[in-house]
């Protein structure tokens, strides 16, 4: 039965993995706008002159830059080469379909090939893509978009270095103003040390599957393997929702769309590990093989998946960086030592079940011929 448990286990890991596999290549197309980690910290120091219904901040762990207009008036952003870009008012966001900044923005590198109509001193053509006052974009001027680093840092990459100012142009009725922000390069915290607390967590996790199930404190371990695989998922969930609000989510509807179109792997592992951990709790049976098959799901697509988050400095959630990394380490030492002492309480209770071999009984006919011998005349 174990075995049959096991097996079934690794089918259904297996085919998560495939199915993970299968939709990775359009959402790397589209996960690569938003990067699970940058060292160059984009700031919004200013809107000059001031313009009160403007609302600009920066999103995606700096990738792109967001407007809110809340006026009566649209705002223009102007391109690279001087082009009305975009028109943001409260008859929503159009883009210039004649403005090059419309295709190199389209994705973070900027190499979308130009199309023919692809022309700044052409008159505007504007196209509507969205019914509110909100637009983001990428916006090379405000991004490092070389291979390597800044002469500067590769002097000193133990310290932080203003890369350059930055500056993009915008227009309304009132006349020109312009957006100004800060590029600076912030040195990755030291990723060995976080990695070696994981492994140290987890393989004293992984430790607790070697007492036996069947004790007092076996069962004591699978409620403490159930609570810890609760902390992880949540902590799952937390990552989650806070790479949805750093991408601009705001409110309930907002997040809730953005969990189910962002990173759901992420908080579907986080759930599954939350639902696991209630079944381990009550001791149900099977607690073990759900313990483990959520374990691997959380080590991997919760863990493995924000693992970029232990190296670089600028994360992607709205809180200290810190904070995030050790989200990580909770939910990869929740995941991986789950896992491992799941699977090493099923193979000692697989052996602890395993029949006799048929050779080792005693033959069925000995016990009678014994009986015979004894028996002799009366």
């Amino acid at each position: 039965m174990i075995q049959s448990l096991l097996t079934r286990a690794g089918l259904l890991l297996a085919g998560t993995v495939t199915a993970l596999s299968a939709t990775a290549a359009p959402a790397l197309a589209h996960g690569a706008d938003a990067p699970n980690g940058t060292d160059y910290r984009v700031e919004v120091t200013a809107v000059a002159p001031d313009r009160p219904q403007l609302r600009v901040r920066v999103v995606e762990a700096g990738a792109r830059l967001e407007l809110t207009n809340t006026g009566a008036d649209p705002v223009e952003v102007m391109g690279y080469s001087g082009e009305p870009y975009l028109r943001v008012g409260p008859d929503g966001v159009y883009e210039n379909t004649r403005s090059p900044a419309t295709y190199l923005n389209r994705t973070i590198v900027g190499e979308t090939v130009l199309p023919a109509e692809a022309d700044p001193a052409a008159a505007p053509r504007w196209r509507r893509v969205d019914g509110g006052p909100t637009a983001r974009w990428h916006d090379q001027r405000a991004l490092w978009r070389e291979g390597g680093p800044p002469a500067q840092v590769r002097a000193a990459p133990d310290r932080e270095h203003r890369v350059r100012d930055w500056v993009v142009p915008l227009r309304d009725v009132t006349g020109p103003a312009e957006i100004r922000g800060t590029l600076d390069w912030v040195p990755p915290p030291d990723a060995y040390r976080w990695w070696v607390l994981v492994t140290l967590g987890a393989l004293a996790v992984g430790a607790v599957g070697l007492l036996p199930a069947a004790s007092l404190p076996g069962r004591r371990a699978l409620v403490g393997l159930g609570g810890l695989l609760a902390v992880g998922g949540v902590a799952a969930v937390l990552l989650a929702a806070g790479r949805v609000r750093d991408a601009g989510a705001e409110g309930v509807p907002g997040l809730l769309f953005g969990l189910l179109t962002g990173p759901l792997w992420t908080l579907l592992a986080g759930l599954g590990a939350i639902a696991a951990a209630g079944w381990a709790v009550r001791r149900r049976p099977g607690a073990d093989f759900r313990i483990a098959l959520a374990g691997a799901c959380l080590a991997l697509f919760a863990g493995l998946t924000n693992a970029a988050v232990l190296a670089r400095a600028v994360v992607p959630v709205p809180w200290p960086p810190t904070l995030a990394r050790l989200l990580v380490v909770v939910v990869a030492v929740a995941g991986a030592g789950a896992l491992a002492a799941a699977v090493l309480r099923l193979h000692a209770t697989g052996r602890a079940i395993t029949p006799a071999p048929a050779d080792s009984a005693t033959p069925a006919g000995s016990t009678a011929s014994a009986g015979s011998a004894t028996s002799g005349p009366g």
